[in-house]
């Protein structure tokens, strides 16, 4: 059964191979503090046990690159303690967690931070995750100076919150994701969007600074929006070139996801639908790595990693609709 089999990642173990993949709730209070409601959330999600993993919904780096109303912040140290007290909800359940961290670029809302445009790799119009219509400009360097700084900073307060690793959101069409797509990255500059050196460079450089802020003995993950399935936008090559470079530059995980704006392709439906481009880039890379997306059994999940598309199985939707999904996948797959 390799559904139940452990992993070894960078500096701990996770007893089985399920994963609950970051899901945004909306349930912080106040400027993005963690809420009891939000800790009742996860402590109902993760009771029991079954997964071995779990990573905690994308939270802002910094104010300009907040995505919702309700969203978790790691933009400040006083939010460490609020988070302390969601890794412990966690942990009671003896999964393992680390926490997504992420700056929305130009699906930022500029009304929470008082600005006129979001921050993106070009200046064009994006719409928000609630479809309101947002006016990017392109960033220019010392801005980018300071988000490679912020998420050094928000992984920082991750490791001081007592969490297990951090993850490093590039995917969903958020800031680093739009750097990625050449789609929305059209710049002329060393980020260019001409080369898949120059669409990972703003990556490398956050992988980096985020080391150097956390230290050796921490897991550093990268979720990715490998394709965008859209004419003139990324493809399977890309991400398998652009995960090369990521574990080059030191990452310890990959969690592979896709559509630069939602889109799930034509194989929406089909179980592990982002299959073909995760098992690509975990044969093309020796770190483990994430496959989520339309998973709805156990069964499915335990097919999935027998293909070899991916190490890790993440299922989301499944578990938001019904909390006790992974019990009874267990119990389906004859796991008591």
């Amino acid at each position: 059964m390799f559904l139940t089999q452990p992993l070894s990642l960078r500096t701990f173990s996770i007893h089985n191979r399920l994963v609950l993949p970051p899901m945004a709730t909306e349930k912080s209070v106040g400027e993005g503090e963690v809420s009891e409601g939000l800790c009742d959330y996860y402590r109902e999600k993760t009771a029991g046990g079954y997964f071995g993993l779990v990573i905690t919904e994308h939270s802002y780096i910094n104010k300009e690159g907040q995505a919702s109303v309700g969203q978790v912040s790691v933009s400040r140290d006083a939010d460490i303690e609020g988070l302390k007290r969601l890794v412990e909800v966690v942990h009671v359940s003896g999964s393992k967690v680390i926490a997504q961290i992420n700056h929305a670029g130009g699906k930022a809302i500029c009304a929470l931070d008082g600005s006129v445009t979001a921050p993106a790799p070009t200046g064009m119009p994006y719409t928000t995750t609630r479809g309101e219509a947002v006016e990017a400009h392109t960033m220019s360097q010392a801005e980018i100076d300071q988000v490679i700084a912020d998420f050094a900073a928000a992984a920082r307060r991750v490791k001081a919150a007592g969490y297990d690793g951090v993850e490093i959101h590039s995917a969903h069409g958020y800031l680093l994701n739009q750097f990625y797509s050449p789609i929305s990255n059209r710049r002329e500059d060393s980020y260019t969007g001409e080369t898949i050196e120059g669409r990972t460079r703003l990556h490398c450089q956050v992988i980096s600074a985020v080391r150097e802020a956390v230290g050796p003995d921490f897991l550093v993950a990268l979720r990715l929006g490998a394709c965008d399935y859209q004419e003139g936008g990324s493809t399977q090559a890309d991400a398998v070139a652009a995960c090369k470079i990521f574990e080059a530059a030191g990452i310890d995980l990959l969690d592979i996801s896709g559509g630069l704006c939602g889109y799930r392709g034509d194989g929406s439906k089909i179980p592990g639908y982002f299959g073909n481009e995760s098992q690509a880039i975990r044969e093309a890379v020796s770190v483990p790595v994430i496959l989520t997306g339309g998973v709805r059994t156990g069964l499915a999940a335990e097919t999935l990693l027998e293909e070899g598309k991916a190490d890790l199985i993440g299922v989301g939707r499944s578990v938001l609709k019904d909390s006790s999904w992974a019990k009874k996948a267990f119990v389906e797959l004859g796991i008591e």
